[in-house]
């Protein structure tokens, strides 16, 4: 990506695979790929962003369906929220369908893309930490058909990043057969960014659960030490029962850990958090509490 491009796109290339795709994005290292276009027109249309040219993939139909992969889903990265949305494939991912449902407008879900939720990487995509919670990995087309895979929080933490000339092609999602749920607070009725969202979804296999928060960090977060704590809490052998208490402490927890109290002062004081920001950790605390309650109902 570049801002210092012409202010129109000199060249528009749709190519029909992955490969053809990945060879376009070699051959002219300027250019942007796009597929639902719901987040690189608003960065054109403010002025953030001029592409040189521009790769169109809504051509490759490889990548706009899933398919069964030794107990995984292979998602395709070119699904729109409108086709997770639906039925048969919440069936199969309940929290990715939920989190396609709250992403927006219906404008926005028939376009916006999986893939696109992961590369614009925005902390409010409401995508990600649904994947973070079920541990998903990224596909990865690179030049002459290479292939290679990357935990989704690497790329989204930064730690692992797109090299020159390579795209997202599909999302391998490892399919638990047990409850997930999805849950976001927004500052308006109906659909909208989230001020807040979490993402929770139970292990029975190995006795886990999995959670995530998002909106509130540049990252989704993973409380990771309340995960394990409430896990050990819960009856997994009859019909993972908790006690009611557990529930509002589990909320606390995760909202204490994702929005922790500021440390102290060199003389032992403590500066209170702002009232705007223990507003929003009650708002984590009440959607993880939420969240948890739904999974295991």
């Amino acid at each position: 990506m570049t801002t210092h491009a012409p202010r129109t796109a000199q060249a528009v290339t749709l190519p029909t695979t992955l490969d053809e795709a990945v060879a376009a994005l070699a051959a002219m290292p300027t250019a942007v790929p796009v597929a639902g276009g719901t987040d690189l027109m608003a960065a054109v249309n403010s002025g953030q962003l001029r592409p040189a040219a521009l790769v169109g993939l809504g051509r490759i139909s490889e990548i706009r369906g899933w398919q069964y992969q030794d107990g995984h889903a292979l998602l395709g990265a070119g699904l729109t929220h409108a086709r997770m949305g639906r039925p048969d494939f919440a069936a199969l991912i309940p929290a990715l369908a939920a989190a396609a449902r709250a992403a927006g407008p219906p404008h926005i879900r028939n376009a916006g893309t999986l893939g696109g939720n992961i590369a614009s990487a925005a902390p409010t995509g409401d995508a990600l930490p649904v994947l973070a919670a079920l541990e998903a990995t990224l596909v990865i087309a690179g030049p002459g058909g290479a292939r290679r895979e990357i935990p989704v929080s690497h790329l989204l933490a930064g730690v692992e990043m797109l090299r020159g000339g390579e795209l997202i092609g599909y999302v391998r999602v490892p399919l638990l057969h047990a409850p997930q749920v999805f849950l976001k607070a927004t500052g308006r009725t109906g659909p909208g960014r989230a001020l807040a969202s979490v993402a929770l979804v139970l292990d029975p296999a190995r006795r886990g659960v999995r959670c995530a928060v998002g909106a509130i960090a540049p990252m989704p977060l993973r409380p990771l030490e309340a995960e394990q704590w409430i896990a050990g809490l819960i009856d997994w052998d009859n019909d993972r029962a908790l006690v009611p208490e557990a529930l509002h402490a589990f909320g606390e927890y995760v909202a204490a850990a994702c929005i922790p109290d500021p440390a102290p002062e060199p003389d032992g004081t403590v500066v209170p958090l702002p009232p705007a920001v223990l507003h929003l950790r009650r708002t984590v605390a009440a959607l993880a509490r939420r969240a948890l309650g739904r999974a295991l109902s």
